[in-house]
């Protein structure tokens, strides 16, 4: 079974019939990493995109997005990126025009009207100025925010933030503030009498480690007699070290043996070898040896 994806078209042609119709507003043209770009001239871009959404054979009806990009070593520091979709080929081209802070780029709001919100956008990050464009507002940042977050140049710290405060009801502005809360670091591990109350330990009973059995005194001594019981769960044993006997205590105490006379040496008068019945002949071996015979009534009775 084939893929259910539609076919993407081939490249194959594109840039040739581009070339066609824009004539020398291409400033450069490759197909790479199998996605063709155009590099145009800015004063042109409103003319470039016409051709490319009306002409036969190229026909990118749909702006898809416009982005940014910042490259502060070069004069024309800012790339500004239209992504165009041909819904009737199934394909897509890229358009791309360089400015800088001054230089404004003709807006494309008069053909698509979504580029309205997409131009307001890379002038808030980037603060690339649209010409046209009659609403250009910030749209991600605050309205009092100073600066273009994307730039390279923009630092990390200096500058205010904005936060919704509780107390005064209100959005406030605060110098930057890099919290480490986080990084308050509690080494003492509880099981080794930390002197605070573990989350969810305040609902037990007790108040805290003072109530836990290693902080109990020891049990007072059993009187002569009487064998040691603990006292709770978790308690200290009461039995002591003069209690515990040792498993070499109980070798050294005199047993009388079993055995009819004392095994000296390996011979056949000790082992048993030779004699004429030593217990191992067939007849003496259940008839099957995985039923064990009962008391009387087994199967070798």
């Amino acid at each position: 079974m084939k893929a259910p994806a539609p076919r993407y078209a081939s490249n194959d042609g594109v840039i040739e019939a581009a070339q066609a119709a824009l004539g020398d507003a291409i400033v450069e043209a490759k197909d790479a990493v199998g996605e063709v770009s155009l590099t145009v001239t800015r004063d042109r871009l409103v003319d470039v995109m016409i051709a490319l959404r009306d002409t036969p054979g190229l026909e990118y009806q749909m702006l898809m997005e416009i982005a940014g990009a910042d490259y502060p070593q070069r004069p024309e520091r800012f790339d500004i990126v239209y992504h165009l979709l041909s819904l009737t080929r199934n394909h897509r081209i890229r358009v791309r025009v360089m400015t800088d802070e001054e230089q404004a780029v003709p807006s494309v709001t008069e053909l698509w009207p979504v580029a309205g919100w997409l131009e307001r956008e890379v002038y808030d990050l980037y603060g690339v100025l649209f010409d046209g464009n009659m609403d250009l507002r910030r749209i991600l940042t605050d309205y009092g925010f100073q600066g273009h977050p994307l730039r390279k140049d923009f630092p990390m710290t200096g500058y205010v933030e904005m936060r919704y405060s509780e107390e005064a009801k209100r959005v406030v502005y605060e110098p930057v503030n890099l919290a480490q809360d986080f990084r308050n670091f509690d080494f003492m591990s509880p099981w080794e009498g930390a002197a605070y109350v573990l989350p969810g330990d305040e609902k037990s009973t007790g108040a805290g480690p003072a109530d836990t059995p290693q902080s109990k005194s020891a049990p007072a001594p059993t009187p002569a007699g009487v064998p040691p019981v603990p006292q709770e769960k978790g308690a200290p044993t009461p039995v002591t070290a003069d209690d515990v006997v040792k498993a070499g205590d109980a070798a050294s105490k005199d047993v009388e043996p079993q055995a009819k006379r004392a095994k000296t040496d390996d011979g056949a008068g000790s082992t048993g070898a030779g004699q004429s019945e030593p217990g191992n002949q067939p007849e003496q071996k259940p008839k099957d040896p995985d039923v064990m015979p009962s008391k009387g009534e087994g199967q070798n009775q």
